[in-house]
């Protein structure tokens, strides 16, 4: 079992496409490891290990074909699935069964993978966490695994699956990944289709990928969207530029010696790295960007603020009034600045290939009542941009911290290749 838990996600497909794997072995090995680490880790709500072995049963029967054949992927249940419950982090949705998969569920179905259960969210991707605990914290003093996407950074952490779907509207890919030490693929906004996926904020919301490797990450979304995010490299070395962003000072020197230690690994493995400065109306992003996300999440719960108000959380309700304050010539302005800072930021890009920047103010934060501040993500994701991130190593309390890889947007591959280059010189 341990062999098979060990196989990368590529190592998987090609097992089961040559018969050297059976899709039942694969999911068998990774549905006992869930059921000997769930208790302590809580990652999944919902998980049938029947279900699962049957899914699998059926795979094999169809024999070989699809390019992701076998591999056991976990769904944030934030995402609709046709055969399991999904329950968006809510009881207003408790037992509630979706008439459809979504799109990108659907396309895994397609692609041969094995659904093998829901993650936890927090309530609707946003703020009130769910029960899961971060792996990598001692059992008698848990620390959050970040959200929203906090049930699959822990599968993936805990080795329950190879790779799990996220969702980042402001930080709910890039912040669980860095507090449980696995990689968090944000894709360019768009890359992969939303239908099924329960609104928050349409311009912001994104599908991405926590995964236990860069290679992972590429290929399980890159499979996806149909696009190879990781060709050959350039012989041209890569040119990275070093973003502190506006909240420097909010870094910890946990994740200040990430970031240096990140810097140097890539000007060791032959990137050319510099100093990178923002425009100074950059500030004001973080602010534009919850803007944005207040504004639209207060429309797209509007059917909930009717019908079920008393099923919301004090937080969320608190946050859709603070959306309703938002006009519409307040989110048209925060709209515009954020497409003003995309042409800034392509023009960045023609002296650099990739940015460097913090991917939290340090390690996990004690305790499971909150999740977390997504202060260094908010601003990558209003702009829409790709965001890879990878672990550096841990904090002065045995905690992982790292760093995030940006590129322009479209340019997934650019980022990804720059993850994969400091992924290697780290290991």
């Amino acid at each position: 079992m341990s062999d098979i838990l060990n196989l990368s996600a590529r190592a998987i497909v090609a097992g089961v496409s040559s018969r050297a794997l059976t899709v039942e072995a694969v999911a068998r090995a990774y549905a006992d490891h869930i059921l000997s680490a769930e208790p302590r880790v809580r990652a999944w709500q919902f998980f049938d290990p029947d279900l699962v072995l049957a899914s699998a049963r059926e795979l094999d029967r169809r024999g070989p074909g699809g390019a992701l054949q076998g591999l056991p992927i976990g769904v944030k249940d934030l995402i609709d699935t046709v055969d399991m419950p999904t329950g968006y982090g809510s009881p207003i949705y408790e037992g509630h069964r979706p008439v459809s998969d979504a799109a990108c569920v659907a396309a895994c179905r397609d692609a041969g993978a094995v659904i093998m259960g829901k993650t936890v969210t927090t309530e609707f991707a946003t703020f009130k966490p769910g029960v899961t605990r971060n792996p990598r914290a001692p059992a008698d003093a848990p620390r959050t695994p970040g959200g929203s996407s906090s049930g699959s950074a822990a599968a993936v952490a805990a080795g329950m699956v190879p790779v799990a779907f996220g969702t980042q509207t402001a930080g709910s890919i890039i912040r669980p990944a860095a507090y449980c030490g696995v990689v968090g693929y944000k894709p360019t906004h768009g890359t992969l289709p939303l239908a099924g996926v329960k609104p928050l904020s349409p311009s912001l919301d994104t599908l991405g990928v926590l995964a236990r490797s860069v290679d992972d990450a590429a290929f399980f979304i890159g499979t996806l969207a149909r696009i190879d995010l990781l060709p050959a490299r350039s012989a041209s070395p890569l040119r990275i530029g070093l973003c502190r962003t506006p909240h420097w000072d909010r870094a910890s020197a946990d994740a200040r010696r990430a970031f240096d230690e990140a810097a140097r690994a890539l000007e060791q493995a032959g990137a050319v790295v510099s100093d990178t400065s923002l425009p100074a109306s950059w500030d004001g992003l973080t602010p534009a960007q919850i803007a944005v996300m207040g504004h639209e999440a207060a429309a797209a719960f509007a059917p909930e603020r009717r019908l079920h108000a008393d099923g919301l959380s004090l937080a969320f309700a608190q946050f859709l009034a603070s959306g309703l304050t938002i006009d519409g010539a307040g989110f048209a302005a925060a709209q515009r600045q954020a497409a003003v800072a995309r042409i800034e930021l392509d023009a960045l890009f023609q002296s650099v290939d990739v940015l460097l920047a913090p991917s939290a103010g340090g390690e996990a934060p004690q305790g499971l009542e909150a999740t977390g501040d997504p202060l260094f993500n908010r601003m990558w994701t209003l702009l829409g941009a790709p965001c890879v991130h990878v672990p550096v190593g841990t904090g002065a309390n045995g905690m992982p911290v790292g760093v995030t890889l940006v590129g322009p947007l479209w340019a997934d591959a650019r980022a990804l290749a720059a993850a994969q280059l400091l992924e290697r010189s780290l290991t």
